[in-house]
C-alpha cells in the first residue's frame, strides 16, 4: 500500500522535530557513537509513528535503545509541544532499530569474499 500525501507530510514534520529534540536532549551521541533518525513512518490513521534509529559506532546499541525508551515520555512531551497546532492528536511513538547499515556491511564483506580468489587446494591422490 502506498503512503499518502498527509502521511508523508506528518512523517516529515516529526522527523525534522525529532532530530532537533535528539540534539537538544543529547541523545544523538550515545556510548561513544552517533544516533540518527533514519526514517519515520506514520500509519494511515496518523495515530502511530514508527521512528527508525540508526546507530553508528555505538558500543552497545541495545543499551542505547533502552536509554532512548526511558526518555520516550520526555521526547513525546516536547514533540507534542512543538507540533500541537499542526495535529489534532499526537501519534504514539514507537522506536525501532534500523539495522540497514549492518546489512550493508555484511553484504560488502560477502562480496569481498567472493571477489578474492581462493588458493588452489593440493590433492595428493
Amino acid at each position: 500500500m502506498t503512503e499518502g500525501k498527509r502521511q508523508r507530510q506528518v512523517a516529515g514534520v516529526i522527523l525534522e522535530e525529532m532530530n532537533d529534540i535528539f540534539r537538544r536532549l543529547g541523545l544523538n551521541m550515545l556510548n561513544g557513537g552517533m544516533v540518527s533518525i533514519s526514517d519515520v513512518k506514520v500509519t494511515p490513521d496518523l495515530l502511530e509513528a514508527r521512528i527508525y534509529l540508526s546507530f553508528f559506532k555505538v558500543a552497545d546499541a541495545k543499551a542505547a535503545m533502552k536509554k532512548i525508551d526511558s526518555k520516550s515520555w520526555e521526547i513525546k512531551k516536547e514533540l507534542t509541544e512543538r507540533i500541537k497546532h499542526q495535529m489534532r492528536r499526537m501519534p504514539v511513538l514507537q522506536f525501532y532499530m534500523d539495522d540497514t547499515l549492518e546489512h550493508v556491511d555484511k553484504m560488502e564483506e560477502l562480496f569481498k569474499q567472493i571477489k578474492t580468489p581462493k588458493a588452489p587446494e593440493d590433492n595428493d591422490a
